[in-house]
């Protein structure tokens, strides 16, 4: 099985973190989706696409559906999380990525979900992906000083280790635009 099988797509996770808000048909998640305040500047996903990922969360035991009549139209499909679908999303929301490529797409859907909930989840997200990236910055720059790079090499090691660091400066300037608006909300 490949790994795409058994895990879900960063897509797939959002889905299911639409439906943890309640129960919606596929239409209206796929607005939610789309919108451009939300995770619509991360993604554009086709409704077509929309379906056949929701089928397969189905399948996985993630997503239940119930048949919602609307005469004289066939009923539509209303979805809803499963306790395991559920379970999934929340282990899901809590953990940091473990791939610097994973940052630009599934942290921020991540972040679109963690910031609607308290503040702890969000902070516990942050300080989660924080030390995952000093993590990465470490085992980079061992990997580094540990053989002979030709120019090439150390170009794509300066990259690198320049991406990670501007992950870390965003994470410290995002907890610090969150927190100011959470204390502005709250005053």
């Amino acid at each position: 099985m490949s790994p795409l099988t058994r895990s879900p797509l960063t897509i797939e996770w959002s889905l299911l973190g639409f439906l943890a808000e309640r129960p919606m048909h596929g239409y209206e998640i796929h607005q939610r989706m789309s919108e451009a305040a939300g995770l619509g500047i991360v993604w554009h996903l086709k409704q077509s696409q929309l379906y056949a990922l929701l089928a397969r969360l189905e399948k996985r035991g993630y997503v239940a559906y119930t048949l919602e009549p609307q005469e004289p139209r066939p009923p539509r499909k209303v979805y809803a999380l499963t306790p395991e679908g559920a379970a999934a999303f929340e282990s899901w929301l809590r953990s940091p990525v473990e791939r610097g490529r994973d940052f630009r797409l599934e942290f921020l859907a991540k972040v679109y979900f963690a910031q609607a909930r308290n503040p702890a989840v969000r902070q516990a997200l942050f300080t989660a992906q924080r030390s995952a990236c000093r993590r990465w910055r470490e085992e980079l720059e061992a990997e580094r000083e540990a053989q002979e790079q030709e120019l090439f090499e150390h170009l794509v090691y300066t990259f690198r280790l320049g991406q990670i660091e501007a992950m870390l400066e965003w994470l410290d300037t995002s907890e610090r635009i969150l927190a100011q608006t959470e204390d502005y909300m709250e005053g």
